[in-house]
């Protein structure tokens, strides 16, 4: 079940929270929504399930537009919103129910909705305590709960891992991955490697605007402009040899040793162009072992930085 959001605005006085932006989720893809404090995230997920009206623009669910179909669309949908608000003083069982019935599960389904739950989500050993009385990972993990007790098309989930130890987290990553293979799921989180080990695509915000859209590597690739090598030849009979002879391969731009590492260096190719066969092709002729040849990628940290700093 797709997503497509067109023109989305949403204003506070003055202030755009969200300014004009558009974008797809297809059936079955994991989407990582980034962006700093402040930029948008929540604001639009608020609207894409229909829980606040944007000043302008559209999102269509499966076809359906929030202004014409909001309660359609709400059965369509689990949420996990970053407050996670639950009824402290209710058993974890009894919330569950109560989710159950409120999202119209069918009364005989009710039950086995619950256990799956309660399996998928860790819950067996604090199941029949207050929600008050778990701590904040187990808190979180019923807020997940909620969020599929009905078995929603799409997920959207803001901050699903906060409170979590690093083996729930392990563990919310997975079921996460598993839930992609047949639902939508739109992932916000401040945890960039989290979205590198669970989303298939990253839309990265800023100040209200869309600054990114791709891949993990697509965006590193972009950021990087140019191919990167960390190169070790062995058997040559001076580093300066070395140097000089990668520097006259006409597809490299710049060559630096690497401190504290013998015959380390790396290696700048020309924008556009690649130079590992023509390395490799070095080494063969000068009878030089070619011991390492491995791309030097940006980091999702620096390109995230980039794009949301002035």
């Amino acid at each position: 079940m797709s997503i497509k959001v067109e023109n989305l605005t949403k204003k506070y006085g003055t202030q755009r929270a969200i300014d004009n932006i558009s974008f797809e989720v297809k059936e079955g893809e994991i989407l990582g929504f980034l962006g700093p404090n402040g930029a948008g995230k929540t604001t639009t997920m608020k609207i894409i399930t229909c829980f606040m009206a944007p000043s302008d623009g559209d999102v269509n669910v499966d076809g359906y537009s929030i202004h014409e179909h909001p309660d359609l669309i709400k059965k369509k949908i689990g949420y996990l919103p970053e407050s996670n608000p639950l009824y402290h003083d209710m058993p974890v069982l009894e919330y569950l129910e109560f989710v159950a019935e409120l999202q119209g599960v069918q009364k005989d389904q009710i039950k086995k909705r619950i256990v799956e739950m309660v399996r998928v989500c860790g819950l067996n050993i604090e199941k029949h305590k207050k929600i008050g009385e778990l701590s904040k990972g187990y808190r979180q993990r019923v807020g997940l709960a909620q969020a599929m007790i009905h078995d929603p098309d799409i997920l959207i989930l803001d901050e699903p891992t906060t409170g979590l130890d690093p083996n729930q987290i392990v563990e919310i990553r997975k079921l996460i991955r598993e839930l992609g293979r047949e639902k939508t799921v739109i992932l916000s989180t401040h945890i960039l490697s989290e979205v590198e080990a669970t989303c298939d695509r990253i839309l990265i915000i800023n100040k209200g605007k869309i600054v990114a859209d791709g891949t993990p590597d697509s965006l590193r690739n972009k950021a990087q402009g140019q191919e990167i090598l960390r190169v070790q030849i062995l058997d040559a009979s001076s580093k300066d040899e070395i140097i000089s002879s990668l520097q006259s391969i006409e597809t490299i731009g710049m060559v630096d040793p690497v401190q504290n590492n013998e015959n380390t260096f790396v290696v700048n190719s020309k924008p556009e162009h690649s130079s590992r066969k023509d390395i490799f092709n070095l080494c063969v002729s000068k009878n030089w072992v070619l011991n390492e040849m491995s791309p030097i990628e940006t980091k999702l940290e620096d390109i995230f930085r980039e794009l949301t700093t002035d």
